[in-house]
């Protein structure tokens, strides 16, 4: 099977406004997978934007 091409570089604003929206109450891989990006990338983004995942989701993933 064919690995899915994954985008690399730029972040559009369209993109960043979707991390912004969907990173707090998903996971990263899916976010990622919804972004066409890696996880790694999808994280350090997150990160250096100051994102972090919501105490309910922490909660609901048994870290909180």
């Amino acid at each position: 099977m064919a690995k899915k091409k994954v985008k690399k570089g730029t972040w559009a604003k369209e993109d960043i406004q979707k991390l912004k929206k969907l990173f707090g109450n998903n996971s990263t891989a899916d976010v990622a997978k919804e972004l066409g990006r890696g996880v790694e990338a999808t994280k350090k983004k997150a990160s250096r934007m100051g994102l972090r995942k919501t105490k309910k989701y922490m909660k609901s993933i048994g870290r909180g």
